[in-house]
């Protein structure tokens, strides 16, 4: 075969030479922000997701629309005016925007973003094929044709798996989830990036290896193309329909397409050995995407059902997003960013030149990082080997920034030595070369690279294998090490764990992988040894390694609430004898023990000697919540935003709590209005779990406006007043009486059109404390869940803080009808709210006068259970202070109390 070449495209065809922003940083953006997120956003919702979409939706498919647009450009050699630069500009805008618009709107729970981003995504692509089905038409017969119609093919499956990403992030239920999670994926990486990557390697396998192409790699291509388009339909159906043998046989029908068309890489690998980091880094992403193929192949054939291959998918998808797309990605960068930028050899050399630095290092950390992080390993190796793997692709940022610069100063260099041909149009064309014969290459692949990298990682895995070695022995008691993995998938949805058990032999190192498929709030797994899950996101997974066990266990979600909702895994374990006092223990819990405070104990901290909230000082900066309602303002419409926020409180003097909020302060604002007012208001979670809000003012389905919103999201509740009373709004979050308890309730005053003016209005809230085992500021716990589920209350306060009006007093004149507007947002106990040394003279209660104004009646106290709500009024006959108390004694004792200072 006589050597032959595809000529470059001309520089006003689609990308040209030079500088453009919008063809050339996106990609490093994207990356830049996965390894960001990857090293320091793991706080994220949904942060796993987060970085893996960053690779392939962002870094990856913003290269393929690029580049795949210039190679059909360079094999077809249609007009430039056909497609313009200006068009191209517009595409990579739909899809920056629509990618941009997924990352939000995923982890912040707005489907309806979510769908706007796929739709302008999947819109770029679908306008990227039609733009390639245009060339294909107008362009002159002539050899290679194949390359575009695999790109077709490729941009007709990405809007299909667009489809199946946005019905995911509805998070369906099992085993819908786990379909939909293998349908997209295969979709995605076997069509829309697997279809692209074999098309383009037909032709660039060659140009990066400089060496001949085989004869047959046009026909082998044409053959191997409705091979790889029937399996990627046949596996894709198969998930839909939960026919596993059938998604086994696609991708098995696709694994054997891939090796029919890869016969056509051997000759040109034959001629010129894969040296330079380009080449080798590209034929270690081929191998990872066959390894993939087949292995999503077996994992989907020996799973009995769809839920454990939805549980096990994380590494697949990281093998695929990492080994193949992402590796493959950044070879072909390391081979056309040079190219792109012209110059001429010596340009194109000085840039190439870059990339060789450390090259083997840097090849040998990421595959084999990424093969040993695949193993069931500690989690602790598998966490350092992950930075391993980060950081070589990171080092592809600062080498791609001085290839640019050592490009640029060789063209400029050439251009100064009057060699001005080199580096214009006339310059040898290094894109897309057929046929070309091997040039001499700097033996950059040296033993002792090799060596050193091989000796970072086993160094790396040596020390944090024997760290976790001794963790585990530490627990292992006496049961001898089996040497053997029991690694088990766990689901957490609708408040439990599936399965609520698990087996494990004595001796056996257990695994648990945790999957959240709960759609609205997050969960983990905290185990009686220590060993915990971090925090995950709706959708995400994550694992624990337990080490070698000896004896049971029981694990449980932390979140507060969640294990007195029923959230508790129990590890059984076979072979080994139960621990001294198992039995006494189970005798003793069935018997009645509690896990409250003994008489023996000494008071919790915050506590004063008689086991009561302390009564002293509140700290200097301390500020009062404002007990005065707001006068009523004209407006019809109210808008309101309310934000979830997690801040620490001093709820006593000297007693911190970390507190949830609405707004910053507990209780949340109040919203004041009469009948008929419309409420339009915005929930904001910026909390780290799902919260809601439900309002008794309004009458709303709860379906919609009262779900739960994840971390990041929101929501809008619009009612209208259509009563008259003081309601109570809070949390509805299970378990409420934790929320309530954290602080997430406030009041909505809708006042009667009857009702007369006063001179002062004050609002009270009553509510109790459960404080947790810490109660020092600086480090204070969240809600006792126990404490609030039990009715035990460490404390009772009005408007969230116990004693606060004793040192802050409200106040008032002798002779001032002064109303007080009560709420008992509980979220347990009833009130009866009494002032000292007053008499009330008018009681409205629960929407309805109970005492008018002028009747001879008067009324000691105002008795309100839990969530009702209403108001007294009365006249201080003479100065002095006035305490205020719940009369339920009990209560005014630990907290319920404050003072009306009144002047003359």
């Amino acid at each position: 075969m006589s050597t032959r070449q595809v000529e470059r495209p001309a520089a006003s065809a689609l990308t040209g030479r030079g500088a453009w922003p919008l063809r050339d940083h996106p990609t490093t953006l994207w990356l830049t922000a996965a390894l960001v997120v990857a090293a320091v956003g793991r706080s994220l919702p949904a942060a796993d997701w987060l970085v893996l979409h960053l690779v392939v939706l962002g870094a990856v498919t913003h290269a393929v629309m690029v580049w795949s647009t210039h190679f059909a450009q360079a094999l077809l050699k249609t007009p430039a005016t056909l497609d313009s630069r200006r068009q191209q500009g517009r595409r990579l805008a739909l899809l920056l925007a629509g990618s941009t618009l997924v990352f939000v709107g995923v982890p912040s729970g707005w489907w309806w973003l979510t769908l706007a981003g796929a739709t302008c995504a999947a819109g770029a692509v679908v306008w990227h094929g039609l733009q390639l089905w245009r060339r294909l038409r107008s362009a002159l017969p002539g050899r290679f044709r194949i390359t575009i119609r695999y790109y077709l093919a490729a941009a007709a499956c990405m809007p299909v798996g667009a489809t199946f990403g946005v019905l995911l992030a509805r998070q369906p239920a099992d085993p819908w989830h786990a379909r939909l999670v293998v349908a997209h994926s295969l979709m995605m990486a076997l069509g829309w990036l697997g279809l692209t990557v074999t098309g383009t390697l037909v032709t660039f396998w060659a140009t990066m290896l400089r060496a001949r192409m085989d004869d047959r790699a046009e026909t082998l291509a044409r053959q191997a193309l409705p091979i790889l388009i029937g399996g990627v339909l046949v596996s894709v159906a198969g998930a839909l329909i939960g026919l596993s043998p059938l998604t086994a046989l696609g991708l098995v029908t696709y694994a054997g397409g891939l090796a029919w068309w890869g016969r056509a890489l051997i000759a040109p690998a034959r001629r010129s050995l894969p040296r330079r980091f380009t080449t080798v880094s590209a034929a270690c992403a081929l191998c990872w995407f066959a390894a993939s193929v087949l292995g999503v192949a077996v994992l989907v054939a020996v799973t009995p059902d769809w839920a454990g291959v939805g549980a096990r998918y994380d590494r697949v998808a990281a093998a695929l997003a990492v080994g193949f797309a992402l590796q493959l990605v950044l070879a072909a960068l390391s081979h056309l960013v040079p190219s792109v930028l012209g110059g001429g050899p010596a340009a194109l050399r000085a840039g190439l030149d870059w990339f060789e630095r450390a090259a083997p290092f840097r090849v040998v950390v990421l595959n084999l990082g990424l093969v040993l992080w695949l193993l069931p390993l500690p989690e602790p190796t598998r966490v350092a080997l992950a930075v391993l793997v980060g950081l070589a692709v990171a080092s592809f940022l600062p080498l791609a920034g001085l290839s640019v610069r050592e490009s640029v100063r060789a063209r400029r260099s050439a251009a100064a030595a009057g060699s001005a041909g080199s580096a214009g149009a006339a310059a040898p064309p290094e894109l897309l070369t057929i046929g070309r014969g091997p040039a001499p290459e700097r033996a950059f692949w040296t033993s002792t690279q090799l060596a050193v990298a091989g000796s970072v990682v086993a160094l790396v895995v040596a020390t944090s294998l024997a760290l976790s070695g001794a963790s585990a022995g530490a627990g292992a008691g006496d049961v001898a090490p089996t040497g053997h993995t029991t690694t088990v998938d766990v689901v957490a949805d609708g408040m439990a764990f599936t399965p609520a058990s698990v087996t494990v032999p004595a001796g056996d190192r257990l695994v648990i992988r945790l999957t959240n498929r709960d759609r609205t709030t997050t969960h983990d797994l905290v185990l009686d040894a220590g060993q915990h899950t971090p925090r995950l996101a709706p959708g995400a997974t994550g694992q624990v390694d337990v080490g070698v066990v000896s004896a049971p266990m029981e694990g449980w979600c932390s979140v507060v609430g969640h294990r007195q909702m029923g959230m508790v895994l129990q590890v059984l374990v076979t072979g080994a004898a139960a621990p001294p006092g198992t039995a006494q223990g189970a005798m003793g819990g069935a018997m009645g023990g509690t896990t409250g405070q003994s008489a023996q104990e000494p008071a919790p901290s915050g506590h004063d000697a008689t086991g009561h909230l302390g009564q002293g000082d509140l700290s200097a900066d301390f500020t009062a919540y404002d007990p005065e309602l707001a006068p009523l303002t004209p407006e019809r419409v109210r808008r309101v935003t309310l934000t979830v926020e997690e801040v620490e409180v001093e709820v006593a003097p000297g007693t911190w709590q970390r507190r949830w909020t609405y707004n910053g302060r507990s209780p949340g604002p109040t919203l004041h209005g009469r009948v008929g007012d419309v409420f339009e208001v915005t929930l904001v979670n910026h909390g780290t779990i799902g919260h809601s809000i439900d309002f008794h003012a309004g009458a709303r389905a709860p379906d919609e406006v009262m779900r739960t919103v994840p971390p990041g999201a929101s929501l809008t509740y619009r009612f209208t007043a259509a009563r008259a009373g003081i309601w109570m709004y809070h949390c509805s979050t299970m378990p409420m009486s934790a929320h309530i308890g954290a602080g997430m309730a406030g009041a909505v005053v809708i006042e009667p059109a009857d009702l007369p003016a006063v001179d002062r209005s004050f609002l009270l809230v009553q509510s109790e404390l459960f404080l947790g085992a810490s109660t020092a500021r600086g480090s204070a716990g969240e809600v006792d869940a126990d404490k609030a589920q039990a009715a035990t209350p460490d404390g009772v306060t009005f408007n969230g803080v116990a004693y606060q009006y004793d040192s802050s007093p409200l106040t008032a004149r002798v002779g001032e009808r002064v109303r007080f507007w009560v709420l008992d947002a509980g979220p347990n106990r009833a009130t009866s709210f009494h002032v000292v040394g007053a008499q009330f003279d008018a009681v409205w209660a629960e929407g309805d006068w109970r005492l008018r104004p002028g009747s001879s009646g008067g009324s000691q106290t105002l008795a309100l259970g839990a969530a009702q709500g209403g108001f007294v009024e009365t006249r201080f006959p003479e100065a002095g202070h006035y305490p205020f108390v719940s009369h339920v004694m009990a209560d005014a004792e630990r907290g319920a109390h404050g003072i009306v200072r009144v002047r003359p």
